[in-house]
Order: structure tokens, then C-alpha cells, then sequence
């Protein structure tokens, strides 16, 4: 079934969708400190790169005392790049840390430490690829674009295209189907990115999805359809116990808990295979989250 089928809503009458969806919203958002009004872009930001791949209940602690140590990005860029990777924590895929402060970086050299509007100068930043540019100029400044996380995804999969599940990979179909779905003035499309992502992140959820409590559950193909099964690619859990994930996850706790320099037989004690050992430490010196220093010293970076 494609979006353009009988039982499909239709999208050139996309309030049917719209109304209902945002009238849930303001009902039963959660009261996300990144979606307060004195929140600020730099505070949208923060939350939008702790969010990819980790759960809000992780990210909020660690967003918290972010931002009560680094209130602008001017604040972290005069801080060591070493230092967001300590306070990052156990998020989850540190790299994000090194490029939220380059991004902090180039804020703060090119647009005077203020958070720039426009699309097109926050997808020129490091670290911010075509989500992060939407989701923080809708956000924050309140503009009309297409915002697709995976809730997103999975709800327009759903309601329009007919299907349990997106691709794996956003597709060029998905993002015209999102383009049409857009309200035409900014105010709403900007509540309507809020709001279909929330319906997503707590009732058409992956599993267990809650149709009684949805508010396009009347409108929705997949449903129309009887809820047919995926027979799309093969979703892929994801496993950590003995990856080199965990590895690299070890090697970081000791070094984020140092006050100094650490020695290599320190960091030996973090996991007993020395092949995955080594190659793990390797991969975070070569993505720039440890360097190395002389007599076998390992530090968080300091530039």
C-alpha cells in the first residue's frame, strides 16, 4: 500500500491529521524542559543531539547539569573539547560530545555565540546533518520544516503509507510525503513536528502500540488495512554485551573519572582480550575522543 492509496488520508486535505494530533499534544506533552519557552535555541540544540539514540529518562540528568555548566555555547567552546566528552557520561556514542562542542566552536566564531536561524547556516555547522537543522529551526525559532525522527517516521508509515514500519533509511518518498503533510503557516507546522513526534515516542510506538488512545486511529491506513505485518527489511536489535562498543564504553569511564593522565596498564585492566583491548583504544584515539601522550599516557583531549 503507498501513500497515494484509497484508504490512505488525504493529503491535500492534511488537517485531518493536523487538528486531532495537535489537539492530543496539548493535552498530554510531557513537560520536557527543552520545549519550555525560556529554553532557548542553544538549549534545543543540547537536547537534540543527547536524544539521538538514547531514551529522554537517560538524557535528562545529563542535560541538566549541561547546561547549569555551559548555559551558551560560548561556554563550552572556551572549555577543553576532553571536558564535554567527561560530562557526556554514560549517554552513549561520545563522539556526539566532541561534535556539540565544534558546533559550540563555530556558534561562537561565526555568529557571535548566538544560535543562527536559518536552515541552511545551522546545516553548515559541524555535527548537524538535515534532522538536527530542522528539528532546532522548528523548535527554537518556530519555522515550517520537515522534521523526521524515527517517531515521525513511524507514525506518517502508519497513518499515511499504510505500513507497520519506515525503511530503515529515510527515503526520498518519505520526505515528499512529509513536505505534503507540512501546515502551511510556520506556528502550526512547528507544533505539528512537536506533535507527531510525541504521538509517536508515546502511543504508535515500535511495539505495543496504543491505538485506543491515538487521535487519527479513525484516519489511519495501517489500521484501515488491518494492521498488516512488516514485510519490509529485517529490523536489526542492537547488541552491546561484549562489542567493541563496550570496550570503548570501559576505556572512557576510566578516563573520564581521572583527574590526570592515565597509564596504559591501567586501561589493560579495563577487559581482559588485549586484541579487542588494543583495537578499541585505538578507535577512540582515531576518532579523537583520547590522545595519546608520551611513556604510554592516555588523556581526554585538551584541543
Amino acid at each position: 500500500m503507498t501513500a497515494t492509496s484509497a484508504t490512505t488520508p488525504p493529503v491535500n486535505d492534511p488537517a485531518a491529521l493536523h487538528d486531532p494530533v495537535i489537539a492530543w499534544f496539548d493535552a498530554h506533552a510531557r513537560d520536557l524542559p527543552w520545549r519550555r519557552p525560556d529554553t532557548g535555541a542553544w538549549g534545543v540544540m543540547v537536547s537534540e543531539f543527547m536524544l539521538q539514540q538514547t531514551p529522554v529518562a537517560r538524557v535528562l540528568p545529563v542535560y541538566e547539569q549541561w547546561l547549569a555548566r555551559w548555559p551558551r555555547p560560548a561556554d563550552l567552546a572556551a572549555d577543553a573539547p576532553g571536558e564535554a566528552v567527561r560530562a557526556w557520561g554514560r549517554l552513549g556514542y561520545p563522539r556526539r560530545a566532541l561534535r556539540l562542542h565544534g558546533a559550540a566552536l563555530a556558534i561562537t566564531e561565526r555568529f557571535g555565540g548566538d544560535v543562527p536561524r536559518e536552515h541552511g547556516q545551522l546545516l553548515a555547522l559541524p555535527g548537524i546533518g538535515e534532522y538536527t537543522a530542522a528539528a532546532v529551526a522548528s523548535f527554537a525559532y518556530g519555522q515550517r520544516h520537515a522534521v523526521l525522527d524515527t517517531n515521525v517516521r513511524r507514525v506518517f508509515a502508519r497513518a499515511a503509507a499504510g505500513i507497520q514500519y519506515p525503511p530503515n533509511a529515510t527515503t526520498a518518498a518519505e520526505r515528499r510525503l512529509a513536505r505534503a503533510l507540512l501546515p502551511a503557516d510556520e506556528e502550526t507546522a512547528a507544533r505539528w513536528a512537536a506533535a507527531s513526534m510525541e504521538l509517536g515516542a508515546l502511543v504508535c510506538t515500535s511495539k505495543n502500540e496504543d491505538c485506543a488512545r491515538c487521535p487519527i486511529a479513525s484516519r489511519c491506513a495501517w489500521r484501515q488495512a488491518g494492521k498488516p505485518a512488516h514485510q519490509g527489511p529485517a529490523r536489526r536489535g542492537q547488541t552491546y554485551a561484549g562489542t567493541d562498543r563496550q570496550v570503548r564504553g570501559k576505556l572512557l569511564a576510566v578516563l573520564r573519572e581521572a583527574v590526570g593522565p592515565v597509564p596504559l596498564a591501567a586501561l589493560d585492566t579495563v577487559w581482559e582480550e588485549p586484541v579487542q583491548r588494543a583495537r578499541a583504544l585505538d578507535g577512540l584515539v582515531a576518532d579523537g575522543l583520547v590522545e595519546p601522550m608520551a611513556d604510554d599516557l592516555y588523556r581526554l583531549p585538551l584541543a
